[in-house]
């Protein structure tokens, strides 16, 4: 059943590889040219693998995620008032340390607070906007900002280089035959949230609306996805049936496909369960292989260029493509930006422990 009134997204920023703020994320995925370079952020020469997508004068994180919410705020609108009656919702990697951050954070940018922080790996960010999306949605706030932010460090790094998960090819390969794995990135980005008649009242601008979310589980393993996709293909579900869409009313898939073999297949099946026939019809990309992959922040990260590339009507590439696998039969985008046919999106995450999300948009 489609919501009464769909959560308007007001203003957006966000930090990449492509660069600093939103036009830069929206050149860079649509230029279509990797973000990878050799790691200089920290020493990697006993690493299998030495490339990251990283942003040569990124700063603290915290202070990258403060710019990020102010920019957010002021790209939609908000004055003081405004801003002290938004509660913050921040996904970010780490521990105890993330709460203080939180709040630090809300101070900062005067906000009404953090309400909620997320640690849930890579579906962090995307869990924050589903759960700010209902709660706008059933009237329990007006408005809420959702912040998130990874920049690539060495004890991640670390961990996946010697989980062999990294490419050592030096490219991402989304659903591509020859992918050989994922490579990190940088993601800083904030979005503000509102209810139709929140955003109405103050004639803030809308740049999409988020009009159906799903979240569902595997159960499978901790580290692998289910073969058959099956949690993704019930998140999928219950955002068309939020949205009140059908599988062929979606024009774009920013897919989760990180590069690696079962990852990717596993959403390609998960995409053929949910949707049929209509699975091999919807232009597919995955952004991560411009930008890299966020961790806690890739959500947010891909979300705001889902939001920023169906506006603008040009669908991303799926960089490094070398070749159809028959384990994903899907219509790829390749070689140049594709027209969007609708304005409606989506936005696939998922994360170790078999944790799967769905945001679907719709731009204005």
């Amino acid at each position: 059943m489609a919501e009464r009134a769909p959560v308007r997204i007001t203003g957006v920023h966000a930090l990449s590889a492509l660069g600093r703020g939103a036009d830069a994320q929206l050149a860079g995925v649509l230029a279509g040219a990797p973000a990878f370079r050799p790691v200089g952020r920290f020493d990697t020469s006993a690493r299998r693998v030495g490339v990251a997508a990283t942003l040569a004068d990124a700063g603290p994180l915290a202070d990258e995620l403060t710019e990020a919410v102010h920019t957010a705020c002021a790209a939609a609108g908000l004055d003081t008032a405004g801003r002290a009656a938004a509660p913050l919702l921040l996904a970010a990697h780490g521990g105890a340390g993330v709460p203080a951050l939180a709040g630090e954070l809300a101070r900062r940018c005067g906000l009404a607070g953090a309400s909620r922080v997320y640690t849930s790996a890579c579906v962090s960010a995307s869990t924050a906007v589903a759960d700010a999306a209902a709660l706008i949605g059933r009237g329990d706030a007006d408005r809420m900002v959702v912040a998130a932010g990874y920049l690539v460090e060495p004890d991640q790094y670390a961990l996946f280089d010697a989980g062999r998960a990294l490419a050592t090819d030096g490219a991402v390969r989304p659903f591509s035959a020859g992918r050989r794995g994922l490579l990190l990135g940088d993601g800083v980005a904030a979005v503000v949230l509102e209810s139709a008649d929140a955003a109405a009242r103050r004639d803030a601008p809308t740049l999409a609306s988020v009009l159906g979310w799903g979240r569902a589980g595997d159960a499978y393993h901790p580290c692998q996805p289910d073969p058959q996709g099956r949690g993704l293909a019930r998140a999928l579900d219950a955002a068309l049936r939020r949205a009140g869409l059908r599988p062929e009313d979606i024009g774009y898939v920013n897919a989760n496909a990180t590069g690696t073999g079962y990852s990717d297949a596993a959403e390609a099946a998960a995409l053929r369960l949910a949707w049929g026939e209509h699975a091999h019809r919807v232009p597919v990309s995955s952004t991560k292989a411009l930008h890299g992959h966020a961790l806690e922040a890739s959500g947010l990260l891909e979300l705001v260029v889902t939001v920023l590339a169906v506006r603008h009507g040009k669908l991303p590439v799926n960089a490094g493509w070398l070749g159809p696998d028959e384990a994903c039969p899907l219509d790829v985008i390749r070689d140049a930006p594709r027209p969007a046919a609708t304005g409606y999106a989506v936005s696939l995450n998922a994360a170790f422990g078999g944790a799967n999300t769905a945001l679907l948009v719709g731009a204005a």
